[in-house]
């Protein structure tokens, strides 16, 4: 194990799983599963999260289960959801009841239906990344919210939900919300949304959007948001990166 670990440590570094994932999750994939665990652990979630992408489920669930309990919750909350739809399956009963309890329960469901969703459906290619309002909230509030988000995660667009049962009730635009009284409430602000269950065909979604909607959401029977879809979602790249592989 030390001869093993000793010759990968010098080239498992942040910076070559950036550049060559494939090659990374490769190597690891092939190692002792406690030895792919001793060297993926250290590593940043991001980092973590290329490893195990395009890794063959059984083995990455295999990884994560001996990671500590939150670590290994928040790596897979962010994986494409085909691929953590599969690991989420390949972990016991026991392992899937813990992660219930430390992932957000949209995401849970998401992850118990996924496995069934076709390589080119909204719910294989759409982004948990987004941001939502209750329709209580006040201007202000969304505002000093956006304000702590990276400019690169700056959404378009916030969904606005039920305060009550978190469903889907509309959207504000990101760049409108200067134009209102800051005592205004998303509620009252908020325009139409259009939504889509997770089975529907990428290309109907991305013909929504062609038509000026800025994103379109991916909701539940219940009509709660599961995660968003916008071009940048639909992308041509992307959806082949899918098909091979594959908050508030």
């Amino acid at each position: 194990m030390n001869a093993t670990n000793n010759n990968l440590t010098p080239w498992l570094t942040e910076k070559f799983i950036s550049a060559a994932p494939l090659a990374a999750a490769k190597a690891l994939g092939g190692l002792a599963t406690h030895e792919a665990v001793l060297l993926i652990k250290p590593l940043k979630a991001e980092s973590m999260v290329a490893c195990l992408n395009p890794m063959d489920a059984s083995k990455a669930a295999a990884i994560l289960r001996r990671l500590p309990s939150r670590q290994a919750a928040h790596v897979l909350a962010r994986l494409d959801l085909v691929q953590a739809g599969a690991i989420y399956k390949a972990f016991s009963v026991p392992q899937r009841e813990k992660m219930k309890t430390l992932l957000a329960v949209s995401l849970v469901k998401t992850l118990e239906a996924n496995t069934a969703w076709a390589a080119n459906s909204a719910g294989a290619q759409m982004s948990r990344d987004f941001v939502a309002f209750k329709t209580e909230n006040k201007v202000a509030e969304m505002i000093e919210k956006l304000k702590t988000l990276p400019r690169k995660k700056l959404p378009a667009a916030c969904l606005v939900v039920a305060a009550k049962d978190g469903k889907l009730k509309g959207i504000v635009r990101s760049a409108e919300l200067a134009f209102f009284s800051e005592n205004s409430l998303a509620g009252s602000i908020m325009s139409e949304v259009k939504s889509v269950p997770p089975q529907t065909d990428a290309q109907t979604v991305r013909e929504i959007l062609l038509q000026g909607q800025p994103l379109v959401a991916v909701v539940d029977a219940d009509n709660v948001p599961l995660g968003v879809l916008s071009l940048a979602e639909l992308s041509t790249e992307k959806i082949k990166r899918k098909k091979k592989f594959g908050w508030f």
